[in-house]
């Protein structure tokens, strides 16, 4: 930073590789942000501070969002203002990120609205949510239910609910097209295209032998369309075509289209072959349109260059873990966050929160989920256990901060930080864990105490 600065005032360094200089430091400078919670309980009120002398009673008081777990995440990308949660219980939840001065480090955000289990128009768990592209006062929803719902922003109310007849694992909305088609991926073997405009459900794009388990519009293009399926492939699919379908993508195709010498010497088939060995739930698109991002239940996160469809080798290696039906998203930050050429995918890993070099394959940053490993969920059958994992990401567009669903029902937020100000929270958390173990041996001691006196005493039998 004090380089950067004085590189500036002296005038050989541009305002742009200024700004783009100091996004880098900060996007490898997040770390976890304890003190922000978000607390969904049902105390209507503002965004409450936790002064530092509070801070050491507050750690110790679990802050849950969603009581049944948190499935999804997204933030609207005009403001970066609002986000929205989607529980395992139906339950939605609208926060307000601008509630809080930055100023503070130990915040605990209320929800600006809310829709309850009782009164939500979904009877199941929310599976996807998504801001409407053009603006931020509506938005859609999927769920178990097999319902696609609208909503408007500012009051929670459904305007519209479509019945898919099948699961909807996610949907997407193009954010440049004219067209207002979504496209779902659903338990059915075919890609459902709804029309908001008409109402209906214009047509399905068949192609997959198996559910449909993500799908993403590209950003560039507004008929193009990928999906991953659970037969492990990836197709692209142009929606003014009768046929459909563009082609596959290979996980042996390290050439593309164009072949080896470029003109389609050695090119594969487009027809068949599939871009992972187990089922695709994690269709993501670069916001330039140039790279597609796969994961799969191979344990496997791929990197396609779209201009050939070559699998561009990527390699993250053995940390990646990928069990789960629902969808799993891979969260790309925005080509205008850090230098040119700084290529960064953020993979949701479970208990860990994993930040790679997109086309190296490197690990740069491992965030370490804290909590435990089997965690404890309320749901309409009761207090059930769950296993605690990432289930979403999302990126603030307007700042470089990042938020984390839990199926534990805490939503945790990651922020620039310095290592002196990390340092003194951990000396700060040991300190209280050593406090704990001092009470902890104290009593143990007394119990101790009390069992010898016992155990001294004489026992006459008569």
């Amino acid at each position: 930073m004090p380089h950067n600065l004085l590189a500036r005032a002296s005038g050989t360094l541009s305002p742009r590789a200024f700004e783009q200089a100091e996004s880098s430091r900060l996007l490898h400078s997040i770390l976890a942000a304890p003190g922000v919670k978000f607390d969904g309980s049902d105390a209507p009120q503002p965004a409450v501070p936790i002064f530092h002398g509070e801070a050491a009673d507050a750690k110790e008081q679990a802050v849950w969002s969603h009581a049944a777990g948190v499935n999804c995440l997204t933030i609207d990308r005009f403001e970066g203002r609002y986000m929205l949660s989607g529980g395992s219980d139906s339950s939605l939840l609208l926060w307000d990120l601008q509630s809080t001065s930055n100023t503070l480090d130990h915040y605990v955000h209320k929800p600006a609205a809310k829709v309850n289990k009782a009164s939500s128009s979904h009877k199941f768990g929310i599976t996807h949510l998504s801001f409407y592209p053009f603006d931020a006062f509506a938005f859609l929803s999927s769920s178990y239910d097999h319902a696609l719902n609208i909503y408007a922003t500012e009051t929670l109310t459904a305007s519209a609910s479509f019945d898919l007849g099948s699961v909807v694992y996610n949907h997407a909305l193009s954010s440049i097209a004219d067209h207002l088609l979504v496209a779902c991926a659903t338990q059915h073997p075919a890609v459902r295209l709804v029309d908001l405009r008409s109402g209906a459900s214009t047509h399905s794009l068949a192609g997959h032998h198996g559910a449909v388990l993500s799908v993403a519009w590209s950003p560039r293009d507004e008929y193009i369309l990928a999906s991953g399926g659970s037969d492990g492939t990836v197709r692209l699919w142009d929606i003014r075509r009768s046929a459909g379908t563009l082609g596959l993508l290979d996980l042996e195709d390290a050439v593309g289209i164009g072949g080896v010498d470029g003109l389609g010497k050695n090119a594969r088939s487009r027809d068949r072959g599939k871009a992972h060995m187990g089922a695709c739930n994690g269709v993501v698109w670069k916001d330039d349109a140039r790279i597609l991002v796969t994961a799969g239940h191979d344990e496997r996160v791929r990197v396609w260059d779209m201009a050939t469809g070559a699998n561009a080798l990527s390699h993250f290696g053995p940390t990646i873990k990928n069990t789960y039906l629902s969808t799993l998203l891979p969260l790309l930050v925005p080509s205008n966050v850090g230098i040119p050429d700084e290529n960064v995918m953020v993979f949701p890993n479970e208990k860990e929160i994993l930040m790679f070099d997109l086309f190296e394959g490197n690990l740069q940053k491992r965030l370490r989920v804290p909590g435990t490993v089997v965690a404890q969920a309320s749901g309409s059958a009761g207090q059930r256990n769950i296993r605690n994992r990432v289930t979403s990401l999302a990126w603030r567009p307007s700042d470089i901060e990042m938020y984390s669903a839990h199926s534990d029902g805490v939503i945790r937020a990651y922020k620039p930080r310095n290592m002196t100000e990390a340092e003194l929270e951990r000396e700060e958390a040991e300190g209280m864990d050593d406090n704990g173990d001092n009470d902890r041996k104290r009593k143990r001691q007394a119990l101790d105490e009390i069992f010898r006196d016992l155990t001294r005493q004489k026992i006459t039998f008569t």
